[in-house]
């Protein structure tokens, strides 16, 4: 079945983009407002923008409401974050952090996640998060302000923590992190079995 995008309306294209382009990595975004508010919250159009220098991207999609996430409009306000990297523990609870909260209320206390203190940052990282990226708010880049549309968020990446076990001579074990993938709709991948393939 060929679909023509011009035919069809934006939760259309939503539910063939989400539901086709994965599974997709969770950057779970913890940030801290101004007013001193710890916020936390997943995103699953995320992915490395560039190693050298080491940048991060994440999409925010826009509300219907039209209104701003607390991430976005903390990292305007503050310039930092972390990114926390989802391993398969903490689904239900990063699944949690996606609730419609009042900005006053701070995800870590609602869902009960414990946390540590960062290093080069003041938001707070998960503290059970198997690897963290300490960030500084890099560029904004707006591709359209109507519900469904996208903000492209690019992060500075100043810091990064990975479990000790995780680290096995000079790289990340990959049979180890047990991160998990953002499917469409509300399903998630798990457990997922991995191939190695040598490149030619």
């Amino acid at each position: 079945m060929d679909f023509d995008i011009s035919d069809l309306e934006s939760q259309d294209n939503y539910r063939l983009l989400n539901g086709g382009v994965t599974p997709r990595p969770i950057a779970w975004i913890s940030t801290r407002s101004q007013a001193g508010v710890d916020n936390l919250a997943p995103y699953s159009f995320f992915t490395v923008a560039s190693c050298n220098p080491p940048v991060l991207l994440y999409t925010q999609v826009t509300q219907r409401s039209g209104i701003e996430k607390d991430t976005l409009q903390n990292l305007k306000e503050t310039g930092e974050c972390v990114v926390n990297i989802v391993g398969s523990s903490l689904l239900e609870k990063m699944n949690s952090t996606s609730a419609p909260l009042d900005s006053d209320v701070s995800e870590f206390e609602h869902a009960g996640i414990e946390h540590t203190a960062s290093k080069k940052v003041n938001a707070l990282s998960v503290k059970h998060s198997p690897i963290r990226y300490e960030c500084h708010l890099r560029e904004v880049i707006s591709l359209g302000g109507l519900p469904a549309g996208g903000t492209i968020v690019l992060l500075d990446v100043k810091s990064v923590y990975v479990r000790d076990d995780l680290y096995v001579d000079g790289v990340i074990n990959q049979q180890l992190v047990d991160t998990v993938g953002k499917m469409g709709g509300n399903d998630f991948n798990v457990d997922a079995n991995i191939v190695e393939c040598i490149r030619p």
